[in-house]
């Protein structure tokens, strides 16, 4: 069938200029701005966050890496100034391991890029991150818990949800 014949059967074709934009923000219009990878120092991770970085210097987009401190759980209260201290060590530890990957290769390949970190669950900070930044794209390793083949890993959750499109990275 023709691109004539197609036009024909959907009611005929407008004119040249009569197309209208969609309204508002859409995502991956132009190509991708913002890849978020979510790390959290597990190997899965890692390799997500590298598969992220390959993504966004392809494509010449800003990546975002987001660390999610976990939220204290009620058997955890009693230590909770240790607890955030460790969270925030690990938040610090990270940013030094993205910056020391950063100056290896940086005469191989540029590559804007920015760490953030939160307070929270990680399926809600990631999402929460996502939509503030308008991701184009969420890049998560996969769970190395067994127990999140009962319950739902967060990589399962996001890619429920439906909002950006989500690679889960062995």
């Amino acid at each position: 069938m023709s691109n004539e014949s197609d036009a024909e059967a959907v009611g005929g074709a407008e004119e040249p200029g009569a197309a209208v934009a969609p309204a508002g923000f859409e995502l991956g219009t132009d190509g991708p701005k913002v890849i978020l990878a979510g790390l959290d120092g597990s190997e899965s991770s890692w390799r997500a966050t590298a598969y992220a970085a390959g993504l966004a210097r392809r494509q010449k987009a800003t990546l975002a890496v987001a660390y999610v401190q976990p939220v204290l759980g009620a058997a955890t209260a009693l230590a909770g100034a240790v607890v955030e201290e460790t969270t925030q060590e690990i938040a610090d530890e990270l940013l030094a391991a993205l910056r020391e990957a950063e100056q290896r290769t940086s005469d191989v390949w540029q590559l804007a890029w920015r760490f953030l970190t939160v307070r929270g669950d990680p399926y809600t900070g990631l999402a929460r991150m996502a939509d503030d930044l308008r991701a184009d794209a969420v890049v998560v390793g996969a769970s190395e818990q067994a127990g999140h083949r009962v319950i739902g890993s967060v990589a399962v959750r996001l890619v429920k949800a439906g909002r950006w499109p989500v690679t889960v990275v062995p």
